[in-house]
């Protein structure tokens, strides 16, 4: 029996809401997840993000099998216990952080130097599953091979059919019975391997199904062709997680097509750099503008940020350099983003996804990129 459970309650075309039970609680999708890279939300803990809405959290298993160590983690109650977190926990198997090392990949797993004291490092896809059992994530995803984009071809349909092998080597010694083991679906951009990467996947039984090895490279458009060729052939009672994935833009036009789940850095790295998320565009709160603007980022935001600290103070935050600037500005931009989707499943809900939809774009759009008027808020 699956350790999860999966219920699509409404659809509005191939958009749908649904909930995903965990051994740790339940959740609702579409959802985000904030990711936890070394078992934390970078200046944040586990009750900042209660307070902006989270559901369930990501943790990184390449860091942490090398700092502190899974067996460390497990001491202290596995991610559970060690973060802090009593919700869900989803650990991805480190792949896009080797892809970004330019690691040795043969059929046996990947070789890289580690980040900290650069020892030599090998992971294969059985490993990969016993670190994660370890961790004790609620869901645990397979070792993929991802390429970044544009890549010929040959290139494309090697990385995926060696990720299908993994993938069944993954599920041959998976043991741990609370947990629910994803499988990946690669094949670039190309529609065809997209769509026999998903149907192969699906065949090995897995309970969800990660979609990997995009925003790497890619346009838009090629990103939803991509999503558009591999959703139809995964199996609808499925999750759907699209890995990497956290931009207001891209989240919506993969909600239309029928995912579920995603995860990124963006909104609290954007933060760090002092960028805001908004409705009507994203903008840098270090603009002088804001030197004595007493309002909130964003009037409507029900964030803790939002509800106590004005725009002025938060840009002298950044301006003097002060932490608390970074973390304030991550909690407003995380709410941002949880909201978002909040407000997909309620139009989803009501079978108005794609009014609401295009709606949420036309706002954004004549001020996309960090220039709301000072004036608007």
């Amino acid at each position: 029996m699956s350790p999860i459970r999966f219920e699509v309650s409404h659809q509005a075309g191939a958009a749908r809401t649904g909930a995903l039970t965990t051994p740790h609680g339940t959740f609702s999708t579409p959802g985000f997840m904030p990711v936890g890279t070394r078992g934390t939300v970078r200046g944040l803990d586990s009750a900042d993000l209660t307070a902006v809405g989270a559901e369930i959290v990501l943790a990184n298993t390449y860091h942490l099998m090398l700092r502190p160590g899974a067996d460390a983690v497990a001491a202290l109650g596995e991610l559970a216990g060690f973060m802090g977190w009593n919700g869900p926990t989803l650990t991805d198997s480190g792949g896009y952080q080797i892809f970004s090392l330019a690691p040795r990949v043969t059929e046996e797993g990947v070789t890289f130097r580690s980040t900290y004291d650069g020892s030599r490092v090998e992971l294969t896809p059985e490993r990969a599953v016993a670190v994660q059992e370890t961790l004790g994530a609620d869901i645990a995803m397979v070792l993929d091979e991802l390429v970044g984009l544009p890549a010929p071809v040959d290139t494309v349909r090697n990385a995926m059919e060696r990720t299908l092998r993994w993938s069944a080597r993954a599920l041959q010694v998976k043991t741990r019975e609370a947990q629910a083991l994803f499988g990946i679906v690669q094949g670039g951009i190309d529609p065809a391997l997209r769509a026999e990467s998903a149907a192969r996947t699906a065949k090995l039984g897995f309970p969800g199904f990660g979609i990997g090895g995009l925003s790497v490279g890619e346009s838009r458009t090629e990103m939803v062709g991509a999503l558009e060729a591999a959703i139809p052939e995964l199996p609808p009672a499925a999750p759907r997680y699209v890995m990497g994935l956290g931009d207001t833009e891209g989240m919506l036009e993969a909600v239309g097509r029928g995912a579920d789940l995603f995860d990124c850095v963006l909104p609290t790295r954007l933060a760090r750099h002092g960028k805001a998320l908004h409705p009507d565009g994203d903008f840098s709160i270090r603009r002088k503008e804001w030197a004595t603007d007493s309002r909130p980022i964003d009037s409507d935001c029900d964030c803790p940020t939002c509800e106590r600290y004005s725009r002025g103070y938060l840009r002298h935050l950044f301006v003097t350099k002060e932490l608390l600037g970074g973390r304030l500005l991550s909690m407003h931009n995380l709410r941002y983003t949880l909201a978002l989707l909040e407000r997909a499943r309620e139009a989803i809900g009501t079978g108005g996804y794609e009014e609401w939809h295009t709606g949420v774009l036309a706002r954004r759009a004549g001020s996309r990129d960090g220039d709301i008027s000072p004036n608007v808020d």
